[in-house]
Order: C-alpha cells, then structure tokens, then sequence
C-alpha cells in the first residue's frame, strides 16, 4: 500500500486512513476533440484535524476575519511515498459538520492547465495594458508608412519586436478594383480604382481611412504573459514556452495578424473629443526682399529707420466649400507667444492686422476638434519704401491644407472584443495544441509533436486480465472543422456558389453514410475571410483578365455594408505592386492622390514563404489559394489534425478499457504522451484513473496509429549491483554496477531504493547515496532505461546496514 502525501500551501495535511485519493488524467479525449486544457482534477475528503483547522483557518466558523477564502484556488502538491507525483491547485468546497462540530473538509484538487480558466477568467483581451506600447498615431502618414513599410518596435526594456502592427490592405466599406482602361470607365474620385495614373484630375484609389492596424497574435501572447504574473497580484507567473508560441523563429504561428477592427466602418477615438493643434507649415519657403519664409517660420527683417515708417502683417484663412460651418480657432504666435488669438469661429477670415516688430519670427496655429479643409492660408505684409517714395506688399501662400484630428490609436481600445480565454483557445484549436505545465512554464506545442517525443511502458504483466472491454471509440460519423465567422461578402459568395462554406473541411470515411451518430462540429470563435487578388479590368493586352500583383479584403455583408464579425485573424505579407493612395479631408473629399509601390497584403496562407508548397494555410479544408489561383494542400486539417483523427476513425481502431497495478516507478514517470504496450501491441493513453493508495488504474487506450516505428525493446538489466569498498560514511555509501545494453542505447537508470523509486540518473555506473538514517538494513537495485522510455528488469539486490 503507498502513502499519500498532501501539501496545501506547502503544509502537510492529515489525510483519513480510510479515504481514497483517486486522480483522473488526460489531455485529449476522443470523444470531444475540441476540448482543450483538459488535465486532471478529484474531489476527496480530509479530516478536521488540529493540524488541517488550522490549514483551512477554521472555515466552518465565519466570523473569523481574515479566514480562508474558498472562492481562490491555492497552490498544492501530492507525493507518493514522499516523491513528488502532481503539483496544481485546490480549491475549498465545503465542511460537513455532525453534532455542530466540523468533521469533514471537501477539497477538490486540480492540474495546474485547469487552473489557467480561473487565472484567466472573464477577462478580455482589452484589459491587457502592456499592448499600449504599441498605440500610435491613426494618421494618413502613419497609415501609409505601416501600409508601405516593415515597422519594427523597441521598447524601454531593450527588446525589438518585428513588425507587431502593420496595416493590411483591408477596407471596410470601399470597394476596390483594377482598371487600367484609357480612358478609365471608373474615373471619378473615390471609385476605388486603384490603378495610379499621375495628375492632378485622377483622385481614385484607396481612401487612407478605409484601412485599419491589424497586430501580430504573438505580441497577444506576451500582453497575456506579462499581466498575469505575481507581480501583478496573480497566484502564478504564467509563462508559456517557445515551442509553438515563438517571438523570434518564423513559425506557422508568428506571421499571423488580428484586424484591429472593434466597431463598423471608420476608425473612432472611443467617443474622446480631443483638440488637435497644427502649425501652418505648407507655406512655399522663399525670401523676400524684407522677409524670409521657412517651415512655416515667417521671419520679419529690419525695415529701415525711416521716421513714420508704416509696417503692416496680415493674415488670411480661407476655408475650404467642404468644411464651411465646421469650428475652429487659431492663434498667430511672435516668437512663440501669442499676439493674437480668434477664438471659437466658423468660415473664412480676411486681413487679420498682426501687431509687428522687426527681427521677430510668426507663425499661425489652427486649433479644432473636427477634420477641416482650408483652401489656402496666406501671409501679407506691407511697408513704405522710401526709395521708391510707394508702398510695396509681399505675399506667401499655401495651397490646400488638410488638418485632421489625429488621435492616440490605443491598442486596447480597438482591439476586437474577446475574451482571453476564449482567444487561447481558438489558437489551440486552430493548431491542435496541447498544454501542460513543466516546472514554472506551461509547455504549448502540437498534438502530433506531442505524441512524438514520448516514451513507452510495456505494462502486459500488470494488467489484470479477470475483465476488460473493448468500445466503439466515435459517437458521431463525421467532424466539421470551419470557423464560426463566415459573414463577410466573399466568403459569403463562395457558399453559394459552391454550397459549401469557405475554409472549412467536412472529415468522413467513404462509408460513413451508413454510420450510425451524429455530426461534429469543432468551429473557431475567429473570423475567416476570403480575399481576393484584383484582375485589370482592361481586356486590351489580353482577353482573359490578367491578375495584378494586389490582393485585398473586404469586410462587408452581402449588402456591401460595412461588417464586423468575429475577431478577424490572417496571414500579412509585403508585396510590390503600383497603387493608387488617397488623402481625404473629414467630409471623405479627396485631396489628392500618390502613387505607394509596396504594401501589405492579407492572406489565407502564409505569403512570406518564396516557396508555394511550403505555405501553411489557415484554411482548414485544400482551398484554392487566393493568390496562387490554386488549391493549396497544407490546410490546418492535414498538417495539424488528419494524424489523430485519421486514426480514431480508423474502422479496426478501438477503445480499450483494462486495469492494471502498475508500478510506482512507472506511476512517477509516465506522461499523457506516452504509449503503453500490452501483449506486443502499442496504444495511446486516452484517460488514466488512478487510485494513489493502491496503484490501481483504470486505462482508456486507443490503438497506436504512430507514423513512425516505436521501439518496444527494453534494455537488458544492470547486474553486478555491489558496494563500493571504503565509501561507508555515518549517513550514506557508494555503490557501482555493470551497465544494461540496448539495441539503441542505454540512456539512464533508474534507482530503486527500499523497493520503492528513489531516483533518476543518467547513462553512469556508480552512485552515493547521502543523507541515510544509521541502523537501517538498505536494499538497492537498479533499472536501466533508454531513448524511448523502455525499462529493463531489475538488477541483483543489494543488501547494505549502515
């Protein structure tokens, strides 16, 4: 019989002799595919001892302040045999009482990936701070730059993050295309031709503000390990490893975007009316003969000494037929303080007298909390000059100013709302991961790398053979994997063209009509869009509509209204292509138009690999690939889920249910990836149920459909097991032995100690032994054991007394 250990809080508590602590594991069940953080978690009873009152602060009696609050689970850690076994978390659920006296404690203990639902909560993506480090100005030139060009970020801490947010050609309302036709059939402004052609009369193209920030998921994978650490009052530090979650590699994972598209249509500032101060800068710089005029600096010269000389400076706004009745004020500043100051006005203002002195600098500060056109803004000056007895005037000139009230674009205010919990596990979804902890860090990676790095255990003579029972392993005949966004105008189209949803794969075997169950559903909570890459509408150079070099999304309902969804997810990639880029004024009246030859282009499939075969795809069925015009086979179905659910579909496959005692050395060691071997043949675990007094199991096993060969060949037993003369001390000894060969290689030992696990060391033959009690006759043997988790016999015995 083994003894079990409880640790709450790093305190020991009693335990009842009578009471069995039974834990049930497992991190994939084939009967709900979809589920993910599914670790194991038991409910058992403890007494109410001296010892444990004290533990739970006397929680039967609640006008103790300060006592111990069952709504919080607390760290806890089992042992068996004094060796660690599991370390999670409990939580309290109540105490049973009998004659008004506490006499039962209820615990439920839980694994530390079930723990993470309640670190996370309810809370959202938004409530991550740490992605304002990444705010920035929603502004043409910044549109355009994170448009056009790959922005790299540094922050304080030293740390430089590639591209986190960029802009991808996305619009939310306007409808793009291509015609390069002369002359163009879509010519006025704002068509949505995105074809460029120089001059003045060819403003179409993309509205600057029709486009949007999109951010990498993997700077939400930081955001979330920065907030939720003990720093900042959380029960953990949750660190998730680099395996699939990497910030440096290029991964499947790393080139993935969130459109940070939060409300319909155009980007707001969350209702914030900010004032937007803008010095006139457009002047054309220039001197003249008592003046000189630079980046908006007006700089006035000696005007002579001449007695009455008369000195005037004028200035004139005037606004823009587009903007008449829209607010603003300005100021005119002397060397940077003001001299003359508007107030709240509307309209044009002519011949504003500015008072003057020479060898002094001017320049004009327009203030407004709208988006405002002026058609030009000007200085005049005048004086007499007494060579020529007249008056002389000189002017300077603006031409057409857009002022627009640029505002702070806070990551977490446009974020899409979404909770963070809900977010992971879309992303383990998406890919297949699994997640388990392994000491402070919680390990992500994919199901079939998983599986690929574990051992096996040849447990045939454990098995209790007197029952078993062999199952059906699916209740239902067919899976559906897809996305549960599937709303925009494309992908929309595509159903009914095709009478099939867009990106998603319907998994059943060729006889699976004539299967008994239902449907499965495994959906993402994410938007998928399909995008489109623009064909030139011009027939002239050729007939069948020759592809460009753009490719575009477009997030509207099949009404072409502006849509929101699901969270949108993508690939981005730079691509070179001529496009035609507007500026707009607040009323979306196009300013003017230039000519961009980069930009970002979203995708289905990961478009900053030169290779197409080697591009994953986030569609889960072989879609045709939107920028290559043909299917592409590496879907999120075949390279992250076909390998295990191939083989639970497999018609031999089976589930398989037997008991077994099994070993504590194999209790200690085993992990959910591992296989079990019985009478020669191998299976997956699918769930273990573990009784931790008495070592008895109850195993779900699945047939083994690995890819690739298992060795099942333990090594040969370590012999010669003897004691190293002279190394008797007060409180230990050494010992060495002949080492077991294998046909792959021994790895390690195993050393059992009182035949009990003691301890696991590497590919060595000789051992001390420190911190033995004197007076106790000690047995040793040892286990060799190599790269695949296979253990050999045991050695000789070795007897010992201190």
């Amino acid at each position: 019989m083994q003894q079990v250990q409880v640790y709450i809080n790093n305190e020991r508590v009693e335990m009842f002799d009578f009471e069995s602590v039974t834990i049930t594991d497992s991190i994939k069940d084939v009967r709900d595919v979809s589920k993910v953080f599914t670790e194991y978690s038991q409910t058992f009873s403890l007494p109410a001892s001296k010892t444990n009152n004290k533990v739970f602060k006397h929680y039967y009696n609640a006008d103790i302040t300060d006592g111990f609050d069952s709504r919080i689970r607390v760290p806890a850690k089992l042992e068996l045999n004094s060796v660690p076994f599991k370390n999670g978390y409990i939580q309290l659920e109540g105490v049973d009482l009998k004659n008004n006296k506490a006499n039962t404690y209820r615990i439920t203990f839980f694994g530390n990936t079930v723990s993470l639902k309640d670190l996370l909560g309810d809370d959202l993506i938004s409530s991550l701070t740490w992605l304002d480090n990444f705010s920035l100005d929603y502004s043409p030139a910044n549109i355009k730059t994170h448009l056009t060009t790959a922005v790299s970020k540094t922050l304080v801490d030293g740390v430089t993050y590639t591209n986190p947010v960029q802009v991808p050609l996305i619009t939310h309302t306007q409808r793009l295309l291509y015609d390069s036709t002369s002359p163009h059939s879509h010519e006025d402004d704002l068509s949505g031709n995105v074809y460029f052609e120089a001059g003045s009369s060819h403003k179409h193209g993309v509205k600057w503000n029709e486009l949007k920030y999109a951010l990498k998921l993997n700077i939400i994978i930081k955001a979330i390990e920065e907030k939720y650490t003990l720093a900042n009052g959380y029960s953990q530090n949750l660190t998730f490893s680099d395996d699939f979650f990497n910030t440096t590699t290029s991964n499947d994972f790393s080139e993935l975007y969130m459109w940070l598209h939060r409300v319909k249509g155009e980007v707001t500032n969350g209702g914030q009316v900010e004032t937007f101060n803008y010095i006139v800068n457009d002047f054309t710089d220039e001197s003249n003969e008592q003046s000189t005029m630079s980046n908006g600096v007006l700089s006035l010269l000696g005007f002579g000494q001449t007695a009455g000389l008369q000195k005037v400076l004028r200035a004139n706004l005037v606004v823009s037929s587009g903007s008449v009745g829209k607010s603003y004020s300005f100021n005119i500043l002397r060397d940077g303080l003001s001299v003359y100051s508007s107030g709240l006005i509307s309209g044009s203002v002519f011949n504003i007298n500015v008072p003057i002195t020479i060898n002094s600098d001017y320049t004009i500060q327009i203030s407004t909390t709208e988006n405002i056109v002026f058609q030009e803004v000007s200085w005049n000056y005048s004086y007499y000059d007494s060579e020529s007895q007249s008056t002389v005037n000189e002017d300077y000139y603006t031409g057409s100013i857009n002022i627009y009230q640029i505002f702070d674009f806070n990551i977490t205010q446009q974020v899409p709302k979404m909770k963070v919990l809900d977010f992971l596990t879309a992303v383990f979804k998406m890919f297949n991961l699994v997640a388990y902890v392994e000491g402070t860090e919680m390990v992500v990676e994919t199901l079939d790398a998983y599986y690929a790095s574990g051992a096996s255990y040849d447990i045939t003579k454990y098995i209790d053979v007197k029952e078993s029972q062999t199952n059906s392993v699916l209740p239902f005949r067919e899976i559906v994997f897809g996305y549960e966004g599937l709303g925009s105008f494309l992908a929309k189209r595509h159903n009914e063209l095709f009478n099939e949803e867009w990106g998603t794969e319907e998994y059943k075997t060729e006889d699976s009509s004539i299967f008994t169950g239902g449907i499965y559903k495994y959906k993402i909570p994410f938007e998928h869009m399909k995008f489109e890459r623009l064909i030139d509408i011009d027939q002239t150079s050729s007939p069948s509509f020759p592809t460009t070099d753009i490719q575009w999304g477009f997030s509207v309902d099949n009404n072409q209204d502006s849509y929101i969804g699901k969270p949108l997810v993508f690939y981005m990639a730079r691509q070179t292509a001529d496009i035609s880029f507007v500026d707009v004024d607040g009323d979306n009246v196009a300013s003017g138009h230039e000519k961009i030859e980069n930009y970002f282009a979203p995708a289905n499939s990961n478009l900053s690999l030169p290779v197409f075969t080697d591009r994953q795809s986030i569609n889960f069925s072989p879609e045709s690939d939107e920028w290559e015009l043909t299917p592409n086979k590496k879907s999120l179905f075949n390279s992250y889920h076909s390998n295990y659910i191939s083989g639970i579909f497999n018609k031999t496959n089976r589930l398989t249910k037997m008991t077994a005692f099994l070993p504590l050395r194999i209790l200690l060691r085993y992990t959910l990836k591992d296989r079990l071997v019985v009478y020669g043949k191998s299976y997956k675990i699918n769930s273990i149920e573990t009784d931790m007094h008495n070592g008895k199991s109850q195993l779900e096993l699945l047939s083994d459909y690995a890819p690739s060969v298992i060795d099942l060949v333990p090594p040969t037993a370590p012999t010669n097991v003897a004691l190293i003369q002279g190394s008797e001390t007060s409180d230990g000894f050494g010992i060495t032995w002949t080492a077991g060969t294998d046909n792959i290689g021994v790895t390690g030992n195993i050393i059992d100690l009182q035949q009990s696990f003691y301890t696991t060391i590497g590919s060595v033959t000789t051992y001390t032994f420190t911190g033995l009690s004197q007076q106790v006759q000690y047995k040793v043997a040892l286990y060799a054991t190599d790269a695949a988790g296979n253990v050999s016999p045991i050695s000789n015995i070795l007897t010992i007394t201190l």
